[in-house]
């Protein structure tokens, strides 16, 4: 991304985080099909068509969402780890976080 403090706020809170109404939006989708999949509906690919992507752009939105989840649940499900390398990178401190958040 090129924007370490951006990245630390998306991994701490994406909703606290500056972003665009189209990255919002493309975010609101991925954790909605994550969290409760049963519940996305056309209204939800709408609102991805609101914010300016076409129809290519919202189905890799929903394919590399759904990639990543199933090897998060793959991984999960076989016990693996994630390296130590990674809680370190998403640490913030909270003036990082203050610095990139609404308001």
């Amino acid at each position: 991304m090129g924007d370490e403090i951006l990245s630390k706020a998306l991994a701490k809170d994406y909703q606290q985080a500056i972003l665009s109404e189209r990255d919002r939006a493309m975010l609101d989708y991925a954790v909605k099909l994550t969290i409760s999949p049963k519940e996305v509906e056309e209204s939800d690919v709408l609102c991805l068509k609101d914010a300016g992507f076409e129809d290519a752009a919202v189905l890799d939105i929903c394919q590399v969402t759904a990639y990543y989840n199933y090897v998060n649940r793959l991984a999960d499900g076989l016990g693996v780890e994630l390296e130590t390398h990674w809680e370190e990178d998403l640490i913030m401190t909270e003036e990082e976080f203050k610095s990139r958040v609404i308001g």
